[in-house]
């Protein structure tokens, strides 16, 4: 038999990212493959350590003399980790970064915990025993032991800490009841369930019924799944229409097969309800898994999986790398959310990730929103994916009444309030009947841009159609091509003074609001009141239980929570990302703007929204408000087609930061030199250099360039070429790269 060689790369824990290559002995050659745990001797002293193989060759890299044996395959064999592997090194070739880099996302290591551990307290003796055990303690006063033991006679068995607390029973005392042989405490294992899960119930509920047009739709995606399993089937449903119901039907019928259910949420707070329903519907079968857990939840909450006790995992991106050895479905929610796309080395997309999981596993992948990304919708209607659409609310609910409220006339008329006359008098209304408000305050990041309060002009790049971005220094820059123009003082339409930046908070709102409606008891909901464990859970059950009239809060109050009391929706200012310095921003205001007034109306009683604006005209504002995508979708990809922007082109854009601004730049002039050189058939398209938005950070200088292209795979390729380029030249060792595609 012919000699074989495995590319080896070492334990996860070691900081050595490199390949490394052993020989297959002949006994262990039919269990080798691509993903194998393997033990290997390592280094001079040929310490025995655990490896991945990620590549078998017929060849030696390497003189054969010098190259070891693999001395056995680890008892973790394959498993659930090949597929991961084989994802790793998918990342790396797509995204841009060490394999070893790529293995600690797809393999995170996870640090043992010591298991949580509950104690209870039982009977050693038999009742008639215990009773006259009473009356000894009785007489002799010994009244700790005595209140233990009548609880015991009464109830047999009590857990340690609450009898502690509620009897007022030291420790000592209940050693000494031990050692007498009165008591005896068994202590057992216990996993740390997140709140989220014990709240909502760890028994199986009943499934709810589907509508017929569930059904319909339900029936289609498993026939489509069935004819065409690596085709991604995407369900676009009004808000409302009862996504969560379809889902949960279609992983009942995974888990039925014998196979696991990954669902993919954008961020927990988003998605605090979905996860609840899960865990009503099927109990103990539900693990949940995202950054706010403490260490310990998650190591138990993984141990769950590994045990097999946890057949659905729901979490935020990292969910996708749930362990499982089958999974048989991969559903993405509220799939349009930035929230998917890693911002740390690989800088991945967790929609594409799980679709190309899905390839590599034999996993079904389903994608879902009721503002579907361009970017899907656009794969939906060439034909990658199967589209499926619901259009009706579930329960017969129907969608809210939308009224554009134009600000400019509200100045005009000396209202320089954040709340319009007319949101004002619907509020009012609200807390006369008892019913509920909700406050949307559209603020993404940083979304500082150039607006004229009286006529709503934007200060635009002439050469990108982005908004200019105020920066220091009096400037307003371009951070797509880097034009730059000094700050105007006046609106170039109108000639009004009133033209600044466009900023608001929501601290502010909730001031405003309670000034004007003192009687009202209000709840806000943004990343500072819900920085602590669980903030965003109390929050959200708060409202729920009806404890405040009104919410205020960012775009995390307006996805995936269903409220039926509320009845009326007020969004403050729709113009906050409608001209964010982001080619994407009328896509994702419009995607907003539908998902808040979506949250009115939800219940039996009709709902209302009212958008407040400067710019009543915006095609995204109109469109939002008759929630007309199709309308709003063919508008803007016109504009998409001519500018070669995604999902009509490629986008790879490359950022770069350093300490030093002069080298920095000229850096950056390098690297522009190379793209011409590596660019001479022009199948691409150079934008840039140009400052970041936040243009320095932690003293750290930071520019991006934006690289056009037709296809993925020249995007890809031009990005591997740079890398190699950096990698080689050491005027670049300061500087900081990163990659980023169709972003």
């Amino acid at each position: 038999m012919s000699e074989r060689y495995a590319d080896v790369i070492v334990d996860l824990t070691a900081k050595l990212d490199r390949v490394f290559q052993y020989r297959i002995p002949d006994e262990l050659a039919g269990q080798i493959v691509p993903g194998t745990c393997v033990e290997i001797p390592f280094g001079r002293s040929d310490r025995i350590t655990r490896g991945y193989v990620i590549g078998i060759q017929e060849t030696p890299g390497i003189d054969p003399a010098r190259i070891k044996a693999i001395a056995a395959v680890s008892g973790r064999g394959i498993g659930a980790e090949s597929g991961l592997i084989r994802l790793a090194a998918w990342m790396k070739k797509t995204y841009g970064s060490s394999m070893i880099q790529a293995l600690r996302t797809t393999l995170p290591v996870r640090e043992r915990e010591t298991r949580k551990t509950e104690d209870e307290i039982g009977l050693a003796v038999d009742d008639t025993r215990a009773e006259e055990i009473l009356s000894e303690y009785r007489r002799k006063h010994f009244s700790a032991k005595e209140r233990l033991l009548a609880l015991l006679i009464r109830k047999k068995r009590v857990n340690r800490a609450e009898a502690q607390k509620e009897l007022k029973v030291t420790l000592s005392t209940i050693r000494s009841m031990e050692k007498e042989g009165v008591i005896r405490v068994d202590s057992s294992e216990i996993d740390r369930l997140p709140s989220v899960l014990l709240s909502g119930g760890r028994e199986p509920g009943e499934p709810a019924v589907l509508s017929r047009e569930q059904t319909a739709v339900r029936d289609g995606i498993l026939r489509s799944f069935r004819e065409e399993p690596d085709r991604p089937c995407f369900l676009a449903g009004v808000t409302g229409s009862g996504k969560t119901l379809v889902y949960m039907d279609l992983a009942e019928r995974t888990l039925s097969e014998g196979m696991e259910v990954i669902v993919l949420i954008p961020e927990i707070a988003l998605s605090w309800q979905i996860v609840r329903r899960f865990a009503a519907r099927f109990g103990k079968k539900v693990a949940v898994i995202h950054s706010r857990m403490g260490k310990a939840e998650r190591y138990d909450e993984f141990e769950r999986v590994k045990r097999g006790e946890a057949k659905i995992v729901i979490g935020p991106r990292s969910a996708l790398f749930t362990p499982f050895s089958n999974p048989g479905l991969i559903i993405i929610d509220e799939e349009q959310e930035s929230a998917y796309q890693s911002d740390e080395t690989p800088r991945y997309d967790a929609r594409e990730a799980a679709i190309e999981r899905g390839r590599i596993e034999d996993a079904r992948v389903l994608l879902g929103s009721a503002t579907p990304s361009f970017d899907s919708f656009y794969r939906a209607e060439t034909g990658r994916y199967r589209l499926f659409t619901m259009k009706e609310r579930y329960g017969g609910a129907v969608l809210p009444a939308v009224s554009v409220v134009d600000m400019r006339r509200e100045l005009r008329a000396g209202n320089t309030s954040m709340l319009s006359g007319a949101l004002k008098a619907e509020i009012a209304k609200r807390l006369d009947r008892h019913e509920q408000t909700i406050l949307f305050l559209n603020k993404r990041g940083f979304t500082s841009f150039i607006s004229c309060r009286s006529c709503g002009h934007v200060i635009k790049c002439p050469h990108c159609d982005v908004s200019l971005t105020a920066h220091r220094g009096g400037k307003l820059i371009c951070h797509y091509c880097g034009y730059e123009q000094p700050m105007v003082q006046r609106c170039p339409e109108c000639g009004s003074p009133h033209i600044s930046g466009f900023r608001a908070g929501t601290e502010m709102a909730e001031s405003v609001v309670k000034k004007e409606f003192p009687e009202a008891e209000v709840l806000r909901m943004d990343f500072d009141t819900t920085r602590g464990k669980d903030g965003h859970e109390k929050i959200v059950e708060a409202f729920a239980n009806h404890q405040a009239d009104i919410l205020i809060g960012t775009q995390m109050i307006v996805k995936g929570h269903d409220f039926p009391d509320v009845t009326l929706v007020g969004v403050l200012l729709a113009d906050l990302s409608l001209f964010a310095s982001d080619y994407r921003s009328g896509e994702r205001t419009w995607q907003l703007l539908v998902q808040a007034v979506g949250r009115a109306g939800r219940g039996d009683k009709k709902g209302l929204a009212l958008i407040q604006t400067y710019h009543p005209d915006e095609p995204c504002i109109l469109s939002a408000a008759k929630q007309d995508y199709r309308s709003f979708y063919e508008q803007e990809m016109k504009v998409r087609r001519v500018l070669g922007y995604p999902p009509c082109g490629w986008l790879l854009a490359v950022h770069a930061s350093g300490r030093s601004e002069e080298k920095l730049d000229t850096a950056m002039r390098y690297l522009v030199k190379y793209f011409s050189m590596i660019n001479r058939k022009k199948q691409a398209q150079l934008i840039g250099p140009a400052p970041e938005t936040v243009s320095k950070i932690k003293d750290y200088h930071r520019r991006v360039l934006y690289i056009k292209t037709g296809s993925e795979e020249t995007a890809v390729h031009i990005r591997a070429l740079l890398e190699e380029y950096i990698e080689m030249n050491s005027g670049f060792r300061d500087i900081f790269f990163t990659y980023d595609l169709n972003r």
